[in-house]
């Protein structure tokens, strides 16, 4: 873990990195789900590879995140450092969303409410096939505003799709408030009442995140939501709970700070 750790570190400068150069907003929602994107891609837990249809699978339905997602590929070797500098340029594939045509992708996302419906298809269709393998999809506290998000989560319970496996990001802001002030319901009981099985822990927290995911892959009968609290702007003090960061991009003297912090 201590190594998921520093990885995480890397991670999350590498996010700034990319918000800078290609002056891209979003970057207080990509750091908060960076641990939680570490711990699926670098512990033990799953296997991913460069094929789209093999073994385990990963859905950032969040995809405004896509900036932690790209970097957590770059260093899985999915995709190149080098590519990761055509990020947010003019016929790139590297767009402020997750692109199907990107090595890891598995599908296309950004238009909030998608990700999950995604994964419930994929899912069962892999479950009919008899396949053991577990699919796993990110979700942002402001995207469970979306009715899709509950036909899904709906559908998810009829089936049993115990291979199943939701993590809401649930940093408390959306984009122009506190997610609790825009849409009310306690995020919990909601999972709870489409009949998942459901974990609340700190989702900046890399045991945590660890032993929940653990447990949820261990499954029988449903699908697991684990609500993961978490912090945007994780990792940085000067960004942490500031909603502007929502839509600032830093600047290349905040950009040196931030290395301080995270690199040394």
């Amino acid at each position: 873990m201590k190594n998921i750790t520093k990885i995480s570190n890397q991670i999350r400068f590498q996010t700034c990195k990319l918000s800078h150069q290609a002056k891209a907003a979003h970057l207080g929602s990509a750091l908060s789900c960076v641990d939680i994107l570490t711990v699926i891609f670098f512990s033990d837990l799953f296997k991913f590879d460069i094929r789209k249809n093999s073994l385990d699978k990963f859905i950032l339905s969040k995809g405004h995140a896509a900036a932690a997602l790209y970097s957590c590929l770059a260093f899985k070797k999915f995709i190149s450092f080098k590519k990761l500098n055509e990020y947010g340029k003019n016929n790139s594939v590297l767009e402020e969303h997750p692109n199907k045509k990107i090595n890891g992708v598995i599908c296309s996302t950004g238009s909030l409410g998608h990700g999950l419906s995604f994964g419930c298809g994929i899912t069962l269709g892999e479950k009919i096939k008899n396949l053991k393998n577990k699919n796993v999809v990110l979700l942002s506290d402001g995207e469970c505003n979306e009715g899709s998000i509950w036909e899904a989560a709906g559908f998810a319970s009829s089936k049993k799709l115990n291979n199943l496996i939701a993590l809401i990001d649930f940093n408390n802001w959306q984009a122009t408030g506190r997610s609790k002030e825009i849409f009310g319901g306690e995020m919990k009981k909601k999972w709870q009442a489409f009949g998942w099985n459901v974990m609340d822990i700190n989702g900046n927290n890399t045991k945590q995140i660890y032993n929940a995911l653990k447990k949820a892959k261990k499954s029988k009968k449903k699908p697991t939501a684990i609500i993961c609290n978490t912090i945007k702007g994780k990792g940085i003090k000067f960004m942490e709970d500031n909603n502007n960061w929502h839509y600032r991009v830093p600047t290349k003297n905040e950009l040196k700070v931030i290395e301080k912090i995270l690199m040394q």
